[in-house]
């Protein structure tokens, strides 16, 4: 039976719909704009991706303290509207016969930056709209999106591309922006902000506050290491089987997108099935079989080699991978929301996405030498062993808050659920 969430959700489902397809619409636009348009080289493409990480990942570890202690809304809104104006001012400095590679970094740190705010001021914002025992599904219909997004969008992007060139696309993703804050303005009801003593200033301790509380409790702890570790490690490769793919194999465009296309609906599949399988089977064992599934994926482009059974290698384990992903993925993000009190929720998440895009550039970095230094597939490989030691960080039972199973649930009498309706109304 399917949860009805509300009105409010709905909105905030709608605006980050919105804004995540047109993300992936204008994905490889600026790598195009800077190969093409500003002829720039490819380590100076290299350092657009890495240092626009490393960059914004710095700026935005004082903005979680700010974003705890302010409504979640006007936040978003706001992070919404810088966006739209940083993507927007590339075509206009393009017509201008303005346009460097300085900007688009510029433009790079700015969008990465709100982009981590944003995504602190809704994950809180969530777990005030959304009941607790709701939240679950509610990661899954955001998971689920992200996955659609990502099958659909850079296919219709590069038919954008090809028809009207990279700086045009980026259009699109402006006014995706746009078109977000709009769909956060039409929610109504409360809004959630930390209360804070006028007195007193952002102190240099409230910065380390997100890492102190993850690393005071052992269930969040062992999330935060296993996860920015399997991000990390999957996007140091990423790169590198572009130009495994790209370079050294000749895939045509169409093919390399469609390698990636495909296995993106793996990811809507899972994240449909990951609520029914936590109630069938339990949080943990769900989260413990697919975190392991999701770390020996990877090893399988170890075998990536060129023409057809290559294309056919990498959709199959990509898409393996990935259908694993969107069945862990909205669990490990419920327990995180679950664990954390209201009051800390935004600067927690802030910390996390922090954390995360600091050992995604490094990790670039260190695979893009790794790679000069042996080859792509050979660096592919090491990241693809190295994420078979990853899962020995997941949570283990007695850290969870693990709800059971329901295999016997059916004949649950009336009253019990009435009073569970009676129970979420009073914690909204």
């Amino acid at each position: 039976m399917r949860v009805k969430l509300g009105a409010a959700f709905g909105w905030l489902w709608s605006a980050y719909a919105v804004s995540t397809y047109g993300t992936w619409v204008a994905f490889g636009a600026f790598p195009l704009i800077a190969v093409r348009v500003l002829h720039s080289p490819a380590f100076a493409v290299s350092l657009l991706e890495a240092a626009g990480l490393a960059v914004a990942a710095a700026l935005a570890l004082p903005l979680g303290p700010w974003v705890e202690h302010r409504p979640k809304r006007p936040v978003m809104i706001g992070m919404d509207l810088a966006r739209f104006l940083a993507m927007a001012s590339i075509p206009v400095a393009y017509f201008l016969g303005l346009l460097s590679y300085g900007q688009l970094l510029v433009v790079s740190v700015v969008s990465g930056t709100a982009g981590i705010a944003f995504t602190a001021a809704s994950g809180a914002y969530l777990k005030h709209l959304v009941p607790s025992e709701h939240l679950l599904t509610a990661n899954g219909r955001f998971e689920g999106t992200s996955w659609v997004a990502t099958a659909v969008g850079p296919p219709l992007g590069g038919a954008l591309i090809a028809l009207l060139g990279p700086v045009i696309t980026v259009v699109a993703d402006a006014l995706s922006y746009l078109l977000s804050a709009l769909g956060i303005l039409r929610i109504r009801g409360g809004d959630v902000a930390a209360p804070r003593d006028p007195a007193t200033g952002l102190r240099g301790a409230d910065l380390l506050r997100g890492w102190r509380f993850i690393l005071r409790d052992r269930a969040l702890r062992h999330l935060f290491l296993n996860s920015i570790l399997v991000s990390g490690l999957i996007m140091a490769a990423f790169p590198l089987l572009a130009v495994l793919l790209l370079g050294e194999y000749h895939f045509p465009a169409w093919q390399y997108g469609l390698a990636f296309g495909v296995p993106a609906l793996g990811g809507f599949v899972g994240a449909r099935l990951s609520a029914r399988l936590v109630r069938r089977h339990g949080r943990h064992r769900v989260m413990t079989v697919f975190g392991w599934l999701r770390s020996l994926f990877p090893l399988g482009l170890a075998f990536v080699g060129p023409g057809v059974p290559g294309l056919l290698t990498v959709i199959l384990v990509e898409g393996l991978l990935i259908t694993c992903m969107g069945v862990f993925n909205p669990i490990y993000a419920t327990e995180r929301l679950q664990r954390t009190p209201a009051d800390h929720a935004a600067q927690v998440l802030s910390t996390w996405s922090v954390s995360s895009k600091l050992l995604q550039a490094t990790l670039m970095v260190i695979w893009g030498i790794l790679a000069t230094l042996t080859s792509p597939l050979a660096a592919i490989t090491i990241s693809g062993v190295l994420l078979l030691a990853t899962p020995l960080l997941l949570p283990k039972r007695t850290h969870l808050s693990d709800p059971a199973p329901v295999g016997t649930r059916d004949g649950q009498s009336r009253s019990a659920r009435a009073s569970g309706v009676m129970r979420s109304e009073r914690s909204r």
